[in-house]
């Protein structure tokens, strides 16, 4: 989940971290698809070695989308999945190792699992409350005569099953181990590739594990210091993780935010409008001849890269001091600095109250932390493990500023309201009566941005209709005055809508931590309890304090113990933090994390009890159940001073463990044969395709049958190290691969193996050293002195830079191209397939796919019939041919360099049902072979 509001504030405190992916495009040849070739040379002007993604992140948008219709069935995910990898893959480019991680069982330990818990028990009540809202509005609108289409018959997809141990993550693991096969037999870019995949059956979140294999292979002597990383993920708490690493080289791949993007209404499918807002009113033709009917106006999303090495630039800056008691050591202080961060929120601990990250929090505790560390004599951590005498005095000099520090919040906040009421003022003032929006707004002379589409006109026009009508209402009768319901009112004047209000209802602050006793009303409202109570304040603190210790240890070492969670909603004060220096600071050894169906029975709510065994769901719901009293079918929602909902605080009662494993005991033995397997750990699993240097090592094994862990041998992988130990459900050259996905094809040539796969293993006192290895090369400084003046608000907007390389010029057209591509460039309604982004080699793209069965709808095939031993022989890369010029030739051109290319595949290559599978040439093409133009 990350931390809120974080990532905002860093990008535009340092701009430069933050580049715009620059990805090559499948072009399209007589309406199929070129696949690309992800074997050249990164388009960004840089290689990467490693990727790493982050499941998560993927898995949820590509099944529930916000900008796109959600696919149909389970089956479409999955290759919505597939798609969503394949364009990641081809931005990055990995040339060494791709990491799939998904959240595993305990996605970290009971910590996590009360995050875990409140968002499961939100979605579910918000879910529930948006139907019943969303068919209230459909009885009205119907009442009134409005047109509705028919109300699709379809089960809500409960995004709660994206959880370990559903049925849904064990089929989507089975979907990934043949996506995985697939690209190591059929696209160039994996030819060398070692892929990772550590699924739902793995104990541990997906970035948690994907920094507890860098932790261990950096410790290897084998490992490369220079090796350049790239994570996927949407969390924010990704950048402190890769700032932990103390790696030079490692870079962050994240969507581009982008907000307001146009929704259709959920009741009538057409855009300009939400659901409270809907009229019913019949859907306008889209196009000459409605061929746009089932397309959504749709703008592709876009990715961005985020620099750490040039975070760690600012830092540097930032962070080095003059005149130290001791010597200055930038490293540590980037471990100081993630550290502070976890005050402003993170994913185990609920932030202080007089810590806003949007009220500039993490300068403030810089500031004190430079003042206060020649005091300190020495850093606030070492390699994960926190000095709490040091801690101190950093919470102790922030409480001495609480008090302030709550007045001048109530201060903006009412200056703001303030702001805000004369500019609904002045606007109310100064406008028009009524502006018309959409097609008919008003646009700026001038303005690059092309005009909006034209999405629903009826829609604006009868909103005219009805606002001409009620202000000829009012004029008419200027005694009268039209009520919320458009009635009359004789009361001689205008009666506002509450929306129409200059002051907007707010919830109550019983708090008021802007006036004095303000420590005493929240430790009443909050724990209830006397804030004079000392012992329980301390109680509070004391888990703090441990909270803040073992989310350093995680980030740092891995996870210090499963069983530790703050048990508190609500954080103390700083001015709490008073004699912290000697509270013990280790945790139960020998912990053991949740089984998966243990897991679900912590983290879901009664209404997403389809997903366990029947007798497990019993408990749930059963009032004579011992544990009935964990699922709540309805719970308060403190807001704590927020504006929103899901910005405040879910009041759920506290798992018991002891209680909740004593009730499954009694129903452990309903457990069938599948849900069992479904119940038990797992782990990694390495695939190497026919073409790597391993494949033979791996392939030995299973031959040998040696059923004892070997060491994987460095040269061979990379200087990857590790155990490997025979998979019972091994993928094996020669062997089927079925498809999991019924209209997708087996794999019938088959030349990729997959082996189970463990991590180098220590002590459990060991401790990972976090510095920068020996070897590491420093990346070339990138921020040159205007970068830094910039980053201090001077005023004018920051465009990211395009690309790695800061020396490449950008070409640029004046508003008067603009201008003349607008009136002569089509403008594209919709999208050719939803879910087509990305065609690899020999998949998506083919018109050749297995027989349906009766009722089935069309899916691209994924794979090919490729033969093994002609899978690799493609077109020669960009920058392995030789040049070849002769006097008074043409230069040969991308396009017509690839038309040429195909000659160079043998006769039968990726034939099909009836036919090549390459994309087709014209006659005059195959006659002219060779000839350049």
């Amino acid at each position: 989940m990350g931390v809120p509001a974080f990532f905002r504030w860093l990008s535009r405190k340092y701009p430069s971290i933050v580049v715009s992916c620059v990805e090559e495009k499948a072009k399209e040849c007589n309406g199929v698809k070129a696949p690309i070739d992800t074997s050249k040379p990164n388009p960004n002007e840089v290689e990467f070695d490693n990727l790493y993604l982050d499941m998560n992140g993927i898995i949820h948008p590509c099944t529930h989308p916000e900008d796109k219709p959600a696919p149909k069935n389970e089956d479409e995910m999955m290759v919505a999945i597939f798609e969503y990898i394949d364009r990641i893959f081809n931005i990055v480019r990995p040339r060494r190792l791709l990491y799939m991680a998904i959240d595993g069982v305990v996605s970290a330990p009971r910590a996590k699992m009360n995050q875990q818990r409140s968002r499961r028990f939100r979605a579910s009540k918000e879910g529930m409350e948006a139907a019943e809202e969303k068919q209230k509005i459909r009885q009205e609108i119907l009442a009134k005569g409005g047109i509705l289409p028919p109300e699709e018959v379809k089960e809500r997809f409960d995004s709660n099953c994206i959880t370990p141990g559903t049925e849904f993550m064990d089929n989507l693991a089975k979907c990934l181990r043949y996506y995985i096969a697939d690209r190591l037999n059929s696209d160039a870019g994996w030819k060398n590739l070692t892929v990772v995949l550590s699924d739902a059956s793995a104990p541990g979140e997906g970035e948690h594990k994907i920094m507890d294999y860098i932790r261990r292979q950096r410790a290897q002597p084998n490992h490369d210091p220079n090796t350049h990383h790239c994570l996927c993920g949407a969390d924010a708490d990704l950048i402190m993780l890769g700032l932990a690493t103390h790696e030079p080289n490692f870079t962050i791949i994240r969507e581009e935010f982008k907000p307001n993007k146009p929704k259709p209404c959920a009741l009538c499918n057409q855009m300009g409008h939400e659901v409270k807002d809907c009229q019913g009113l019949p859907r306008e033709k889209q196009g000459k001849h409605d061929q746009f009917a089932d397309s959504l106006p749709m703008v592709e999303q876009e990715f961005i890269f985020i620099r750490l090495s040039v975070l760690r630039e600012y830092l540097e800056r930032e962070l080095t001091m003059a005149s130290l008691p001791f010597t200055f050591d930038f490293e540590r202080s980037v471990d100081d600095w993630v550290f502070m961060c976890f005050f402003v929120g993170n994913d185990f601990l609920p932030h202080l109250p007089s810590l806003e990250i949007r009220e500039g929090a993490i300068d403030r505790l810089v500031n004190i932390y430079k003042n206060v560390v020649h005091k300190t004599g020495g850093y606030l951590t070492e390699s994960g493990f926190v000095n709490l005498q040091r801690v101190q005095m950093i919470m102790l000099a922030v409480g001495e500023v609480e008090d302030s520090i709550f007045k001048k919040r109530k201060d903006d906040d009412d200056n703001f309201k303030r702001r805000q009421k004369e500019k609904r003022k002045r606007m109310k003032r100064d406008q028009p009566s009524f502006i018309p929006g959409g097609q008919f707004s008003p646009q700026a002379l001038g303005n690059r941005s092309s005009p909006q589409a034209i999405s629903n006109p009826r829609q604006a026009a009868f909103e005219m209709r009805m606002h001409d009508r009620q202000n000829s209402t009012t004029s008419s009768s200027p005694n009268t005055s039209l009520t919320s319901d458009v009635s009359p009112s004789l009361t001689g004047g205008i009666k506002r809508k509450a929306e129409d209000s200059d002051s907007e209802p707010e919830p109550e602050d019983n708090i008021r931590l802007w006036e004095t006793g303000w420590k005493q009303r929240y430790y009443k409202n909050k724990f209830d309890v006397d804030a004079s109570d000392e012992k329980f304040r301390r109680k509070v603190v004391q888990s703090y304090v441990e909270g803040l210790c073992w989310v350093l240890r995680y980030y740092y070492q891995g996870c210090a113990s499963w069983n530790w969670y703050y048990p508190f909603h609500y954080a103390p004060f700083a001015s709490d933090f008073e004699g912290i220096a000697d509270l013990p600071s280790d945790f139960e050894k020998g912990s053991k994390p949740f089984k998966p169906l243990e897991q679900l029975m912590g983290v879901f709510p009664a209404a997403s009890g389809n997903f366990l065994p029947p007798t497990w769901r019993k408990l749930m719901t059963d009032p004579e159940s011992s544990i009935i009293d964990f699922y709540p079918e309805d719970f308060a929602i403190d807001l704590n001073g927020k504006k929103y909902a899901w910005q405040g605080v879910a009041l759920l009662p506290f798992v018991d463990e002891r209680r909740l494993r004593a009730a499954l005991e009694e129903v452990y033995p309903d457990l069938t044969p599948e849900e069992s397997r479904r119940n038990s750990l797992g782990g990694d699993v390495l695939f190497v395709g026919k073409h790597h240097p391993l494949c033979d090592f791996i392939v030995e094994q299973y031959k040998t049958k040696n059923t004892e862990p070997v060491d994987i041998p460095p040269e061979l992988c990379h200087g990857i190290q590790g155990k490997l130990t025979l998979n019972e459900n091994a993928v094996l050259p020669d062997q089927t691969v079925e498809s999991p996905v019924p209209m997708l094809r087996d794999l019938t040539q088959n030349s990729a193996v997959s082996i189970s796969f463990k991590d180098p293993q220590f002590d459990e006192d060991f401790v990972f050293k976090a510095t920068v290895l020996p070897g590491a090369k420093k990346p070339a400084p990138v921020l040159k002195p205007g970068d830094w003046e910039k980053s201090n608000n001077d005023g004018r907007p920051w465009r990211p830079q395009l690309g790695f390389n800061r020396d490449r010029k950008p070409v640029h057209l004046d508003q008067s191209a603009f201008r003349t591509l607008g009136h002569t460039m089509p403008r594209e309604r919709g999208m050719p397939g939803v879910y087509a982004n990305a065609v690899p080699l020999g998949t998506y793209g083919s018109p050749y796919a297995r027989p349906l069965l009766g009722g089935q709808q069309q899916i691209p095939k994924l794979l090919s019939n490729l033969r093994p031993q002609d899978s690799w022989r493609g077109p020669t890369p960009l920058f392995q041919q030789t040049p070849q010029r002769t006097a008074g030739a043409a230069p040969l051109l991308a396009w017509n360099r690839m038309l040429q290319s195909q000659n160079q595949y043998p006769p039968g290559q990726f034939q099909g049902l009836g036919g090549p599978m390459s994309y087709p040439q014209r006659p005059e093409d195959r006659m002219d072979r060779g000839r350049q133009v």
